[in-house]
């Protein structure tokens, strides 16, 4: 009876997903570029290249969900100062409330990137979505620093665990000629989800107090996280002509050999250049992003006297629509690109970031409004063209049989010098000079992290297949 129920619910959702995207969807396309790996004997098969059941089911909730893990992770973003106000925070304080968060949360990625690699997939997502839904809720009962602290870095291992399995998910579920855009729709839900967390925190905090914005961004996550039993889990590797060796489900006996097999891919992943650079690269860009989202609003309302409803309105609706539109035009053209070289996705994320360099800066500095508007608007657009593609870029350059394990490994280390220290920093920066001036530390690190993904290019187009991860499929099992 429970398997009736279960293939018919998946049924009904497959209908849904069927008409309102499966038909507006282009035929898949097999590019010669995009690099397979060999397969290994005994797991040869037939490249799928198209996509498997259920396939836009997992599209649409992985992207609501990610929506979701946004939208809490940013609301604080939107009730700084009432927050503060009422719990005596300095800006040091409300700093440290982002580090802490992105410190467990980059702690548990690579441990759940690894599980995903080793397990069925679809019940670590479902357990992170009930965490980090459950932390935000109790982080609107907190009342003093230590316990907001812990409410808010307890987000983190929610958090954390579903971001290093998503994507890899998603890789096995679609085409690779197709992988960029599908993990632009993935990402469009980042300034959707940033946005909402600082637009809906702002009103509510306006209309019902602080506390109850955090009620209001968890709850919707309980609700949803049920339905992540009910995702698809392809073999790793269909898309690219193999399958694991061993089924999804295995693990191999012993936690010592686990362990060492772990620190083993860990290890080798730190030497392969192409994956560094686009990590490293990452981490910079990063570093700005999470600076602008965290520190945005209040610096609004300090430097431009905005009211907090107007800040968090308007850099949410910027953040909204320049997001949307840049992350999937991003991914479009990463795709449309691998026509023409097979580093397509990193050329995409290098230029478009460079070119955000002088609008950030005209963003942050006082411009009159006629200028800041749209510099502010093209900044977005720009900054957020490189997500689809760089995520891209990244499950690409490694094995599917690893790509759960590099994105945990490759998130521990783009937080870890990215945005886990950069609330921090701002802050500190803001308490020693003003915030205005904290800010111009931003497009630095936008100009680096592009200028590191140029050099991922050279990296990505030297190495040979084996150092890619993806001629080796063996190797990660």
């Amino acid at each position: 009876m429970a398997g009736t129920w279960r293939a018919a619910v998946l049924a009904w959702f497959q209908l849904i997903l069927y008409r309102l995207l499966l038909q507006a969807s282009p035929s898949p396309v097999t590019d010669s570029s995009t690099p397979t790996p060999a397969r290994s004997s005994g797991s040869a098969s037939t490249p799928v290249q198209s996509t498997v059941p259920f396939a836009y089911f997992a599209l649409v909730l992985l992207t609501v969900l990610n929506m979701l893990n946004y939208m809490d992770r940013f609301v604080v973003s939107a009730i700084v100062e009432p927050m503060s106000k009422e719990l005596h925070f300095t800006d040091v304080h409300i700093g440290w409330l982002g580090s802490a968060f992105l410190l467990v949360y980059i702690i548990v990625a690579p441990i759940f990137g690894r599980l995903g690699d080793r397990v069925s997939r679809p019940w670590p997502i479902a357990l992170a979505v009930t965490l980090w839904s459950v932390a935000t809720v109790l982080s609107g009962l907190a009342r003093n620093f230590p316990q907001m602290l812990a409410g808010r870095a307890a987000v983190g291992v929610g958090e954390g665990g579903y971001v290093s399995i998503a994507p890899a998910l998603l890789s096995d579920c679609f085409p690779a000629a197709r992988r960029g855009r599908v993990i632009s729709i993935l990402n469009m839900a980042i300034p959707v989800g940033s946005a909402l967390g600082i637009v809906v925190g702002g009103a509510v905090s306006q209309a019902y107090g602080w506390r109850s914005v955090f009620f209001v961004a968890g709850i919707p996550g309980l609700l949803v996280a049920l339905l992540a039993l009910f995702l698809p889990d392809p073999p790793r590797g269909t898309q690219e002509g193999f399958a694991a060796d061993r089924p999804a489900t295995a693990v191999s006996p012993g936690a010592a050999g686990s362990l060492q097999e772990t620190f083993r891919l860990y290890a080798s992943l730190l030497q392969r250049a192409p994956f560094m650079y686009i990590v490293l690269g990452y981490a910079a860009y990063t570093f700005a992003l999470g600076g602008l989202a965290f520190w945005t609003p209040t610096f609004l309302m300090r430097a431009r006297h905005m009211t907090q409803t107007e800040a968090t309105t308007l850099f949410g609706g910027i953040a909204v629509v320049g997001g949307f539109v840049g992350t999937f035009l991003g991914g479009w053209l990463g795709d449309l690109g691998l026509r023409r070289s097979p580093q397509a996705y990193l050329w995409v994320s290098a230029w478009s970031t460079l070119a955000a360099v002088p609008f950030v800066i005209l963003a942050l500095t006082p411009t009159p409004t006629a200028v800041f508007y749209p510099a502010m608007i093209v900044a977005m657009l720009l900054l957020f063209m490189s997500t689809g593609p760089i995520n891209t870029a990244l499950v690409n350059c490694v094995s599917p049989l690893e790509r759960a394990s590099a994105v945990g490994f490759g998130t521990f280390l783009m937080h870890l010098f990215g945005d886990v220290p950069s609330p921090t920093l701002i802050g500190w920066l803001s308490k020693l000079s003003s915030l205005g001036q904290a800010m111009l530390i931003v497009p630095v690190a936008v100009a680096l992290g592009g200028v590191l993904w140029l050099v991922a290019v050279k990296a990505h187009a030297r190495a040979p297949q084996s150092s890619l991860g993806v001629a080796q499929p063996g190797a990660a099992t």
